[in-house]
């Protein structure tokens, strides 16, 4: 067949379909095995949506949010769940911000985790060093651990044990 042949064969012949699953059974997949935030749904499933159809993944989350399979509420929660006890506030919203979540939808959130942030840094500096600081060294390493899991400054100087002199930050 002569390469001319070849691409007038290809124009009558329509491009096969993508095989495998449909994008809304992707989805479900997914979903039944953890929560995803939408943002991240529509990412995953870009690869295997139709590029000739640019709303065809917009329809098909449409459609789940409505029968309730997809919510960021619902994910939200259950990242929370899942970091909370190991990391502080900061960490856990900028996780949920990375994640397409707007400060409108974490106001909730970022109360629930403000009110339990001292417990939870402490359970969470017993448990990796269960003893006062030694020396200055001591406190700053200490310091920077807990600050890099997302705590407050406040809270780690509660926690640690540096009592503020009078006064906000």
């Amino acid at each position: 067949m002569a390469d001319s042949d070849h691409d007038d064969f290809e124009q009558l012949v329509p491009k096969a379909k993508r095989q495998g699953p449909s994008l809304k059974a992707r989805a479900v997949a997914m979903l039944s095995r953890r929560e995803h935030s939408r943002v991240e749904l529509a990412r995953k499933l870009a690869p295997h949506a139709d590029p000739d159809d640019p709303s065809q993944l917009d329809r098909v989350l449409d459609e789940l949010q409505r029968d309730n399979w997809l919510s960021n509420e619902r994910f939200a929660q259950n990242l929370v769940h899942r970091r909370a006890s190991r990391k502080g506030a900061a960490l856990v919203l900028q996780e949920l911000r990375q994640h397409g979540l707007s400060d409108d939808q974490l106001g909730e959130i970022r109360q629930q985790l403000q009110g339990t942030e001292v417990q939870r840094a402490t359970e969470v500096w017993q448990k990796k060093f269960g003893r006062a600081p030694v020396d200055a060294k001591d406190y700053a390493r200490q310091f920077r651990f807990m600050a890099s899991r997302g705590f407050s400054p406040q809270c780690l100087r509660q926690i640690i044990g540096e009592q503020e002199s009078g006064g906000a930050d």
